[in-house]
């Protein structure tokens, strides 16, 4: 029995058969374009930086993707979206994370990047003004432009736009104090965070950061976008579900895989804050429950409860998920999931297997 027989057979799994079928070669398009024209860049750096961005980190745009097949949006005009704007993110975070730079200023300014892309009318600002390398040929002025043009003719964009600012802000400002020196950049996360957390009593503060970091809100509310008529009520539904459940849910499990990597290289890691193993299991788990019990209430719940249960077994199938000190947390968050995602599980480690993941 071959997997796309399964797939189409079940109609849970229809959904991500498309995806994988249908979607995963249009963005891979979208990124032959991009990484053409990041090889270009008349600054070394820049160039290596945007190529690198792309090359190793296909899989975010892939993740994303999924959005295309949002009810109601236009396909390739999604994919256009969702490419261009996490390449922006991706690349940012290249340039961000480069060993000899460690200016907040300069990363705030790259970051602008972020909140212009999704303001349709927002006059580009020199993003480069505070960065050392700079002549990139327009590479990033043209991300930026294109995810304006696909924003302005939107039907429901002007409902969305707030949010969207409001989510890319957030996670502007995450990434210019996670990448400052390890003697800053606590001090400086936890001043910027405490604040919200009146709005969030039931998260921590390294859950907060966590949900910041995930594009996944603003791809949701771009693809809700495109129906005629979507309501504030609705926008608030979707915002409330994404931020900070499943947006978190998204990032502690990247850094549930990194945990072990990264605290070899004494890298930052959000799941590192947790006291115990039992209590790292625990709110994974809560993270998990929350994020489907909230895509219940949305419009499409199907659509929304297949995103959680691909994301996450996309992300367990992972073979880093195997090492000891991680397969605790695997089989607590298999065993939550429920038989859905341990099906589709099995699904993505074949899938990983065949080098389609």
């Amino acid at each position: 029995m071959t997997v796309s027989y399964i797939f189409k057979e079940n109609p849970k799994f229809l959904l991500i058969y498309h995806f994988v079928k249908d979607i995963f070669s249009l963005v891979k398009k979208e990124l032959r374009f991009w990484s053409s024209w990041a090889e270009k860049a008349p600054d070394s750096v820049l160039a290596k930086q945007a190529f690198d961005s792309i090359q190793r980190k296909t899989f975010h745009c892939l993740g994303g993707s999924i959005y295309a097949l949002y009810p109601g949006t236009e396909r390739e005009t999604m994919i256009e979206f969702i490419v261009a704007y996490q390449t922006i993110s991706d690349y940012l975070d290249n340039l961000v994370d480069a060993a000899d730079v460690q200016d907040e200023k300069a990363f705030a300014q790259l970051h602008l990047a972020m909140t212009e892309a999704l303001d349709s009318e927002a006059v580009v600002s020199d993003y480069y003004a505070e960065y050392p390398y700079q002549e990139d040929g327009g590479y990033l002025e043209h991300l930026v432009r294109t995810c304006q043009a696909n924003l302005k003719d939107l039907p429901s964009y002007p409902v969305v736009k707030k949010s969207l600012i409001e989510l890319a802000s957030l996670y502007s400002s995450l990434q210019t104090y996670k990448h400052l020196s390890l003697e800053e950049r606590e001090k400086k996360m936890l001043s910027w965070i405490e604040p919200h957390l009146k709005e969030y009593p039931n998260i921590s503060a390294w859950e907060f950061a966590a949900a910041s970091g995930s594009t996944l809100g603003i791809f949701c509310l771009v693809a809700a976008a495109h129906r005629p008529g979507l309501t504030g009520e609705e926008v608030c539904r979707l915002k409330q579900a994404y931020f900070p459940w499943i947006c978190g849910l998204h990032i502690l499990m990247d850094y549930f895989i990194d945990y072990v990597e990264d605290r070899e290289t004494e890298q930052l890691n959000f799941v590192q804050y947790y006291k115990s193993i039992l209590e790292r299991e625990e709110r994974l788990v809560l993270f998990l429950k929350e994020s489907t019990q909230h895509a219940r209430y949305l419009t499409y719940p199907k659509f929304h409860q297949t995103v959680v249960e691909g994301l996450l077994a996309m992300y367990l199938s992972d073979p880093k998920t195997q090492i000891e000190e991680l397969r605790g947390g695997t089989q607590a968050l298999l065993s939550a999931g429920g038989i859905t995602i341990q099906l589709l599980y099995q699904m993505c480690r074949v899938l990983r297997k065949k080098e389609v993941l």
